[in-house]
């Protein structure tokens, strides 16, 4: 008759690897599928996703809209087209050193779109103010007024 309380240890053959071989294989796997992550620069369908919602921005009803007036789709896609390629080309093209994935790049890229945009809308808005000074001071434009 056997004890019941010794331990029984499994007894490994050659072609079952130890536990500690399995670790450290999974370990050497995991070194080698690390990858390098970086969001700069965007890619095409990044630029052209960023496009459409400065389109959209700038034709849609919005806190924008109601200070300085909605933009035409027509006008709006070229100059959406126009300020996100400036913006683009206004940021340095690839991130810096020392681990960095291009987040303070990509917060510079977006800091440039929102500064044009708005140069945008208030240059337009102004240029519709002078066009209604030669109208007496007074524009309708879609159901609002803007006087000079």
């Amino acid at each position: 008759m056997t004890d019941q309380t010794e331990e029984q240890t499994p007894q490994l053959t050659a072609t079952e690897p130890s536990p500690d071989h399995n670790l450290d294989e999974t370990t050497t796997k995991m070194q080698n599928l690390t990858t390098s992550f970086s969001i700069w620069p965007p890619s095409q369908r990044t630029r052209d996703a960023v496009i459409k919602r400065l389109i959209e921005t700038l034709t849609d009803k919005s806190v924008l809209s109601d200070r300085y007036g909605t933009v035409p789709a027509d006008e709006a896609a070229g100059f959406a087209r126009s300020i996100e390629n400036e913006a683009f080309n206004a940021v340095p093209a690839s991130p810096g050193t020392d681990g960095d994935d291009g987040v303070a790049i990509l917060q510079s890229y977006s800091k440039e779109i929102s500064k044009r945009m708005l140069d945008f809308v208030k240059s337009r808005s102004v240029e519709s103010v002078d066009a209604a000074a030669g109208d007496g001071g007074v524009k309708e434009e879609e159901g609002s007024t803007v006087e000079a």
